[in-house]
């Protein structure tokens, strides 16, 4: 008998990798770093759901998603730092509004 358990879980994290990615690049462009907040309720949010739902499965789904939300506030801070350094652009609608400071 093969077992899948490992091969599914893995697939889980990449696929919470491959969509927070984009989120914290697009969340930076549009937003910028004070969109964190939403990260972490995101995050928080699915801790909870990992401890009381009872499907193995997504339980252990919402706690890669929890701590990829926890991760993507850090990178999102990160995210900053790259713009800064010409890494990524800036958003020329937010320039008078960022808190980016050209050094």
């Amino acid at each position: 008998m093969i077992n899948i358990e490992g091969l599914i879980l893995g697939a889980a994290a990449f696929l919470c990798i491959g969509i927070f990615h984009p989120l914290v690049i697009k969340g930076e462009y549009y937003f910028g770093v004070k969109c964190w907040w939403a990260f972490l309720i995101a995050g928080i949010i699915a801790v909870c759901g990992s401890l009381f739902v009872k499907n193995t499965y997504l339980s252990v789904f919402l706690g890669i998603f929890a701590f990829s939300s926890f991760w993507g506030i850090h990178e999102l801070f990160q995210q900053r730092e790259r713009v800064r350094k010409g890494w990524f652009p800036k958003n020329p609608k937010r320039e008078n509004k960022s808190t980016i400071t050209d050094n």
